[in-house]
């Protein structure tokens, strides 16, 4: 039996190019009622370094943090993450995170994997007609299919690579992340829960959203009024007012009192359709059962 967390946090991620990203928000909330509060970066905006050496100092602590991006490509619908490159890219999550790593390592600063995407394996990524049906690229998880099938909504694939919704390459820099983090830090579902220390888990702003009641397609909290009513539905006091309210700094709020609320559900945990493969393969988002 592992001991209860006491300490909650998000990371709004980003997989843009540079090493200073505005798109990067971190809300960390202790056990209780209290709001979240944003974690102020180190310097203008947090770099994805800083994120993880924030992490990475936190490992002793008992932290489970969410961050929002697809731990994994699909595996299980096709048998390989990029079929057709051989017995070099590797078929467990694991590993093919360190290949990613070791792919981006000298061209990509600060965790990023742009080069993987647009480079090395340009071939199974949609950026624009040019590559053809964007429907043939449209591969997803398991997790991704259940959570379409019970009516979740359409989650994006790590394969579409174009437009605003796309969340390919703040995916592949997360698995540089993950990379990383993992010799410290246990990533669920592929490692257990661990009984003592932090826990790193895939978590999906819009699964907040919903338990918040906010209605499909209005899920984003844009001022300080919005944001308290669903921090309240959440059972969170009111928030600390913001010097701006975009959707990294809400997002990342919402989803750490979210993550606070459900942490001891034991259903989240043990999700029916999480076989061990699957944990081994593509990895579950925290909350979809």
């Amino acid at each position: 039996m592992h001991a209860p967390f006491t300490r909650f946090a998000v990371a709004d991620w980003s997989g843009a190019k540079g090493s200073s990203h505005k798109g990067i928000a971190l809300a960390l909330c202790e056990a209780g009622r209290a709001a979240p509060v944003l974690v102020p970066p180190p310097g203008r905006a947090w770099s994805r370094e800083g994120i993880a050496e924030w992490v990475e100092a936190q490992a002793d602590t008992r932290l489970l943090i969410g961050f929002d991006f697809s731990f994994a490509p699909p595996l299980v619908e096709r048998g390989a993450y990029l079929p057709g490159e051989g017995a070099d890219v590797p078929s467990a999550a694991k590993r093919f995170w360190a290949y990613v790593a070791a792919c981006c390592a000298d061209s990509d600063p600060d965790l990023g994997a742009a080069s993987f995407l647009e480079r090395t394996h340009r071939r199974h990524f949609y950026f624009g007609a040019a590559d053809g049906r964007k429907a043939d690229y449209m591969h997803l998880r398991r997790c991704e299919a259940h959570y379409n099938a019970g009516g979740g909504g359409k989650p994006s694939t790590v394969y579409d690579a174009i437009g605003a919704a796309q969340v390919a390459k703040a995916s592949f820099a997360g698995m540089r992340l993950l990379d990383r983090l993992s010799r410290r830090v246990p990533v669920w579902p592929f490692d257990p829960v661990p009984a003592e220390g932090a826990l790193v888990v895939e978590i999906y702003t819009a699964i907040a959203a919903r338990a918040a009641g906010l209605r499909k397609g209005l899920s984003k909290l844009r001022d300080g009024a919005a944001l308290d009513a669903g921090l309240a539905a959440l059972g969170s006091e009111p928030h600390v007012p913001l010097a701006r309210y975009d959707d990294h700094a809400t997002d990342a709020i919402l989803t750490a009192a979210w993550l606070r609320a459900c942490a001891a559900r034991a259903d989240l945990w043990h999700p029916r359709a999480l076989t061990p493969q699957i944990a081994e393969t593509e990895g579950w988002t925290f909350g979809v059962v």
